[in-house]
């Protein structure tokens, strides 16, 4: 069976949602294709606060954020949502193959917005040796299970890893009866927000363990315990000074993985610092009408920022299509002190627009000065009180700084 439409749209969450609407606002004809019976993605498992504060003003649980959206996209006939479709396939032509209860679709595109989100690290990405007993859950799908299935995955519950869906479930846990051993994290500091760790770990007593990390699983049927050591300056776990904790559970909330899978088939070049596509200020990646936004470009820690990412892609689409965007050349952004990762890693000229970047650092850092330079030639600064791995920091640059720029690169120092 065989399809046209404008553009495509690859993932219903919040990135392809927010797209489609800007995408479809501009008379495009849209097509969410969504892998899951329902649209919203991982926010119809977050049921806790804290969403929205930046897009909407006003704070809401991830379920009221995302019918915020889904009820938004009802609105425009041009926008149709295909659920439970896999696409399998894509081309450079943009065509895109896609499996559903209907049968095989060849979907002709002028168009495609990548907005796939992300996955957790598994045991198998973290390599943790030992035996395999029941017990050994993602985070996320531990917050599923509670959530929405209504089933409490352990009692007695250690967590490896603090990023921010761990620090979370560490609070859901223990409202629910459990015990919470710890939170345990590789790091010398925390992977997630400060508002978390605040909330989810200090007002509960839980405690966390930097600077260790998990080296062995112990249990036959189901979990019994685990082996914990700290580890060395390099990363490398000190074994004779483990120690046993008895557990029944742990919980994996190691970081999380763009899913890039379809772009690697297509040889879109991926960033190894982002693990998403290199993008331009248009979010276009090195493909010609193909672009990235959401946690497939990066992962972000606000929904904020990936709705605004959605925006932009969907217009940067529509734009495509009406050929408004004539680029005349495309220059590569460098990175240096502190920053471990940027996006958009290029610039795009002409440049019509304040552009939005994304950054992540290395280490935690006061009284960081953030640099825009053009060869040696400083350009811009911003100052921050203090910065953090986990935090995302994210500025917004007018035209004149970038016009006439040649080698552009950011560095972080302090």
């Amino acid at each position: 069976m065989q399809k046209e439409v404008d553009i495509a749209i690859i993932g219903g969450g919040p990135a392809g949602l927010s797209a489609s609407i800007s995408s479809a606002e501009r008379g495009k004809s849209i097509l969410i294709l969504e892998r899951n019976e329902e649209l919203g993605g991982v926010l119809n498992q977050c049921i806790h606060p804290g969403f929205g504060l930046i897009y909407f003003k006003e704070e809401l649980t991830g379920p009221e954020y995302a019918y915020r959206f889904i009820k938004e996209i009802k609105k425009y006939p041009n926008i149709e949502v295909w659920l439970e479709t896999m696409v399998v396939d894509i081309t450079e032509e943009k065509k895109i193959t896609a499996i559903n209860r209907d049968g095989i679709w060849e979907i002709k595109t002028k168009a495609i917005i990548f907005s796939t989100g992300c996955r957790e690290r598994t045991r198998g990405n973290l390599q943790i040796p030992g035996a395999r007993p029941a017990g050994i859950y993602t985070a996320g799908t531990a917050q599923r299970l509670v959530n929405i299935e209504g089933y409490l995955p352990g009692e007695k519950i250690l967590i490896l890893g603090s990023g921010d869906i761990g620090l979370i479930m560490a609070r859901r846990l223990k409202w629910e009866g459990a015990e919470v051993i710890g939170v345990v994290e590789k790091l010398p500091y925390p992977g997630g927000l400060t508002r978390n760790l605040v909330q989810c770990l200090e007002d509960y007593n839980i405690p966390l363990y930097l600077k260790h990390t998990v080296v062995e699983i112990l249990g036959k049927d189901r979990v019994e315990g685990v082996y914990i050591a700290p580890v060395d300056d390099n990363g490398n776990p000190i074994i004779e000074d483990k120690k046993f904790i008895e557990c029944d559970t742990l919980l994996l909330s190691a970081g999380l993985i763009p899913e890039n899978d379809l772009l690697e088939n297509i040889n879109i070049p991926l960033d190894p610092r982002t693990q998403g596509p290199y993008v331009d200020q248009y979010l276009s990646t090195l493909k010609e009408g193909i672009f990235s936004c959401g946690n497939s470009l990066l992962v972000n820690d606000l929904v904020d920022y990936v709705t605004l990412q959605g925006i932009l892609a969907g217009k940067s689409a529509a734009k495509y299509i009406n050929n408004e965007t004539n680029i005349e050349k495309r220059v590569h952004i460098e990175i240096d002190g502190n920053l471990r990762l940027v996006a958009p890693q290029y610039l795009s000229f002409p440049i019509l627009e304040d552009i939005t970047f994304y950054f992540r650092v290395k280490e935690p850092q006061k009284s960081a000065i953030l640099t825009l330079k053009d060869k040696d030639k400083r350009i811009k600064e911003w100052r921050f009180p203090v910065v953090k791995p986990a935090e995302m920091i994210v500025i917004k640059v007018k035209p004149e700084f970038l016009r006439d720029i040649e080698s552009p690169k950011f560095y972080m120092e302090g």
